[in-house]
């Protein structure tokens, strides 16, 4: 493990793509966004993209109100996630909200704040490198 103290993230990583979509119970998940990790001040600011992507058919079928409170728990999420990367890491980002697609049914806020916790991981593959994984043990 690297004990190196980084600033997270240590460049834009611009185009982050997460989807959190489980189909096991009904109702399902479902909740996809693309996000920018921006390097900025130490903290963590979240912005909506002026030009946010969303596409009609997603806008007509969910309030406003709706449509901030998802954004709202995909914040969360974010923060959530990033509150895990504890000692060594100082987190230095504004992250920017560029597209979401919404399920009429499948899309709630609880889905929002887990695709928050996708979208920082992704971010964190990007910038350092797939996480190592469970190693196998030899016999």
């Amino acid at each position: 493990m690297n004990s190196e103290a980084r600033t997270f993230p240590p460049h834009p990583i611009r185009g982050v793509q997460a989807v959190y979509a489980r189909q096991s119970s009904c109702p399902a998940d479902f909740a996809l966004v693309t996000v920018d990790f921006e390097p900025w001040e130490e903290g963590i600011t979240f912005q909506v993209a002026a030009d946010l992507d969303i596409p009609e058919r997603d806008r007509s079928a969910f309030s406003q109100s709706d449509i901030a409170t998802f954004q709202t728990a995909l914040a969360t999420g974010i923060r959530e996630e990033l509150a895990e990367l504890g000692v060594g890491t100082t987190v230095a980002v504004s992250v920017i909200l560029r597209s979401m697609r919404l399920h009429i049914v499948d899309s709630h806020p609880k889905a929002f704040q887990a695709v928050g916790h996708v979208a920082v991981r992704n971010a964190l593959a990007l910038a350092y490198g797939p996480s190592p994984g469970p190693q196998r043990r030899h016999a």
